[in-house]
This record gives structure tokens, C-alpha cells and sequence, in this order.
């Protein structure tokens, strides 16, 4: 009865703590220090991935010709998902708050245990929900910046404790991808071939 007990309130214990995340992680509006190291991270990202994605032929500029109305959609959408639900999910659940006083090896185990999952979920998003993204989702070079997009907004949701900074990265790294270095293509207009 006893370890029946422990277990309930464990799970409560869990559950708490992930009621607080989410709340402190939406609730924190970020500091103008923390926008302007967010700002730095982004390009930081950025000199770091386009060279890569470049190199390995998986960008292209290739803007998107489509009308206002489709690319306002994209733009609205790739806030939501990706952006939001991911960050939410691979950050605020996994990633300690600052308030949290954990050890720094703790941080590290979490830190790597996110990323991981965060990389992983793409192909696994296409075996399951996502099959146009099957090709794209498992090309290493795709991985490669995903797992570099991973770093950047966790550091970003580290230094800030809030949400929104990571977002802004994951939201305008994809926004770009997908409208101007040939994301859209790869993701939709495989299929169609």
C-alpha cells in the first residue's frame, strides 16, 4: 500500500512540475537582454547553417511563387506547428526552468535527452503522421541543421526561461526554409512527382 501511495504522489509530484514549466515558460516575457541574445543565437544559427545547408545541396534559394494568401498561411501556420508545439514540447517539458536549481550535469542530461528526442521526432513524424516529409525528414543533412536548430533554441530557452524566444528561432528558421530556400518543395511537391 505504502509504494502505491509513493507512486501517486510521484506522479503528482511530476505533474506539478510540469504544470509549472509550461506556466512560467509562457508567463516569462523575455527582457530586452534576452531578445538581443536570441538575436545573437539566431545568427549565429544562421552563419553556421546556411554555409552547411549550402554546401551539402539541401538549400537552394528557391523562392516560393505562390500567392500573399498561401504564404500568410505558411507564415501563420509554421508559428503554431512547428514552432509553438514543438518548443513546447522539446523544451519547456524537458529543459529544467532557471528557478529550478539544478545541478549542471542534471542540465547537460536533460539538455542532451531533448535534443535527441527533438532530432529523432522528425523521421519518426514521417513514418507515423507525416509521409511527404519521408525523404526530406530522413536526409542527414536536414538532421544535421535540425540538431543545430535544436541547440540554438535550447540555449535560447535557457538564458531566457521563456517560451517565446525559442519560438521566434524554430518560426523564422522554417519560415525561411520553407519560403525561400526550397522547403516548401521538398516537403509538399515531392509527393506530386
Amino acid at each position: 500500500m505504502q509504494q502505491f501511495q509513493d507512486n501517486i504522489f510521484a506522479n503528482l509530484s511530476v505533474i506539478h512540475v510540469v504544470r509549472d514549466r509550461i506556466y512560467a515558460a509562457i508567463s516569462t516575457i523575455p527582457e530586452t537582454e534576452a531578445w538581443l541574445q536570441t538575436f545573437g543565437l539566431l545568427i549565429l544559427f544562421t552563419l553556421i547553417a546556411l554555409p552547411l545547408g549550402f554546401h551539402s545541396g539541401f538549400l537552394q534559394v528557391d523562392v516560393l511563387k505562390t500567392s500573399w494568401k498561401t504564404a500568410l498561411g505558411i507564415i501563420a501556420t509554421s508559428l503554431i506547428t512547428p514552432a509553438v508545439t514543438e518548443e513546447l514540447f522539446f523544451r519547456v517539458l524537458f529543459l529544467p526552468q532557471t528557478t529550478e536549481n539544478v545541478s549542471i550535469s542534471k542540465l547537460w542530461l536533460w539538455g542532451i535527452i531533448s535534443l535527441v528526442m527533438f532530432v529523432v521526432y522528425h523521421p519518426l513524424n514521417a513514418l507515423s503522421f507525416f509521409s511527404q516529409g519521408l525523404e526530406t525528414f530522413f536526409n542527414s543533412a536536414f538532421l544535421l541543421l535540425a540538431t543545430l536548430l535544436g541547440i540554438t533554441c535550447s540555449l535560447a530557452y535557457l538564458q531566457s526561461g521563456s517560451l517565446w524566444t525559442p519560438v521566434v528561432i524554430h518560426w523564422l528558421a522554417v519560415v525561411v526554409w520553407l519560403l525561400f530556400l526550397g522547403g516548401y518543395r521538398k516537403l509538399y511537391e515531392v509527393v506530386q512527382k
